[in-house]
């Protein structure tokens, strides 16, 4: 009888237990068909020590242990200091001091005292450097393998920002990875398909040259120490497999490649290597076979598109621009525009690529899609060389913000604003690996991110282990959607920063 009992008490105990969790799921899913809008708001080049390493609950420099600040040389020893900056020459730049102590320093604080609204060094981001300067998750490699020298340890007292308030009032995730190693162009990719672009047949020229370790070659005159000059490597854009993990310009304009001369204007020239149009899957397409509404937002796209159709001698002024008061457009930051489905002359071009002076129409009229993607123009998006520097970007973002707030769609919106990349700079906590996270692309360092809602927890740090496929897996999940191969299994779908028994 006590056996019998016992057994019974089991079962009970189970069928609690999966009911309970059934239920749960239930309650998740009805909160989720709360949010009615999803924004994504993508800015640039920012690693989460580098903006919110001072953030209040956050895992930020504080918790850094020595080990974890300490940057080694090409020879794996510690330097005994940080070498200079460097200009984009290779020499030590004047307006930095020089020799500061092995480890983070402030920006924005003597000695090196620069301003958050000037235009700073731009560390390199690439593909192969990134994979070595994370080094296995020591992160100890990020001055030896960067063009700047002692500047990818810098860090500012983010409190001075907007955004700052922003996470403060909502949700901040301090454990979101990038979700590839490198620069924009593949986590753009990685933002829409979860993915790296291919291209066969490659000019050898795009190729880098690897060691046994896979690792880039340096050059004959590349310095025995980043103490006398940054590293000279065999870098390149393409794998020697045939997947593109830099910059590799779009076959469509606008594009950093102009048209043929007398050719098709709407085309880049396909003598000068632009990436093959791709066919992979993306989230807009999952979006498009579910009926949910949806378009990418892109800051000067029309003024992109008139100046992608210069002939080939003629001037550009907006693509990668220069021109003050002009805007910038960066053609590496707008995915789908390498996809066949989204080439010139579709319809899936016409309704889903949209310019940003109609974001902020949508937003006052109260008519965004389902799902929204916001990519601010080359003035607004953060990026260190941006003329305005961090805080121009910041008061970009937050206006942006403050018009969603106030539309009538805020009460069932969730936004989402996050960073395509680290930028370069340096971040202490090692990115996710094993089964279900790590694979040859990624993931890449800690960004920040801001998850923002009527819905989202208040005042809140989210320990969560994110990356950016979790956006893809949050709309996933919303929508239920046909779920993407490349989203990492064990990244999370950004659920735990809702409430939504509000």
């Amino acid at each position: 009888m006590r056996q019998a009992a016992l057994v019974s008490r089991i079962i009970a105990i189970v069928l609690t237990a999966t009911l309970g969790s059934a239920s749960a799921a239930r309650n998740a899913e009805t909160g989720l068909a709360k949010i009615e809008h999803v924004v994504v708001i993508y800015a640039e080049n920012r690693s989460f020590d580098h903006l919110y390493g001072m953030f209040p609950g956050a895992e930020g420099i504080a918790n850094a242990t020595a080990e974890q600040k300490m940057q080694l040389d090409f020879d794996g020893r510690p330097l005994p200091h940080l070498p200079p900056v460097y200009t984009p020459q290779g020499a030590p730049d004047p307006k930095f001091p020089r020799a500061l102590p092995n480890g983070p320093f402030r920006i924005d604080a003597p000695p090196v005292d620069r301003r958050l609204d000037e235009a700073l060094p731009d560390p390199i981001h690439v593909y192969y450097r990134h994979r070595e300067q994370i080094a296995n998750g020591k992160n100890n490699m990020f001055v030896a393998m960067s063009n700047v020298g002692a500047w990818v340890m810098g860090y500012l007292d983010g409190s001075k920002m907007k955004l700052w308030r922003w996470a403060k009032e909502f949700t901040l995730a301090d454990h979101f990875f990038q979700a590839a190693y490198g620069g924009s162009f593949l986590n753009h990719h990685w933002l829409i398909c979860a993915c790296t672009p291919t291209f066969p047949n490659a000019p050898e020229s795009m190729v880098p040259k690897l060691d046994e370790r896979g690792n880039l070659r340096k050059r004959p005159s590349s310095p025995k120490s980043v103490l006398d000059g940054p590293v000279r490597v065999f870098d390149g854009r393409v794998s020697p497999d045939g997947f593109a993990v830099h910059s590799v310009q779009p076959p469509y304009q606008p594009s950093g490649v102009p048209p043929a001369a007398g050719g098709n204007v709407e085309l880049a020239d396909p003598k000068q290597f632009p990436l093959p149009p791709q066919n992979a899957k993306t989230i807009g397409d999952t979006l498009s076979a579910k009926g949910v509404s949806w378009a990418w937002y892109a800051g000067a796209w029309s003024a992109g598109l008139a100046d992608g159709r210069r002939a080939p001698g003629e001037p550009r002024r907006v693509i990668y621009g220069r021109t003050p008061d002009a805007p910038v457009f960066i053609p590496h930051h707008h995915p789908f525009n390498y996809f066949a489905r989204y080439a010139p002359g579709t319809e899936n071009r016409a309704r889903y690529l949209r310019d940003g002076a109609d974001l902020f129409r949508d937003i006052e009229k109260g008519t965004l899609p389902q799902v929204a993607f916001y990519k601010p123009e080359g003035r607004y998006d953060q990026h260190p060389s941006s003329a305005g520097g961090i805080a121009g970007g910041d008061a970009h973002v937050a206006d942006v913000l403050e018009r969603l707030r106030k539309s009538p769609q805020w009460p069932k919106m969730a936004v989402i604003v996050t960073y395509d990349e680290n930028g370069g700079f340096w971040d202490h906590v090692p990115p996710p690996s094993g089964p279900g996270w790590s694979d040859r692309w990624g993931p890449g360092t800690r960004i920040p991110t801001l998850i923002i809602s009527p819905y989202a927890k208040r005042g809140y740090v989210d320990k969560t282990p994110y990356d950016t496929t979790s956006i893809i897996k949050f709309i996933t999940r919303r929508f239920a959607l046909e779920p993407l191969p490349g989203v990492r299994a064990n990244a999370g779908d950004l659920t735990n920063a809702f409430e939504f028994g509000r």
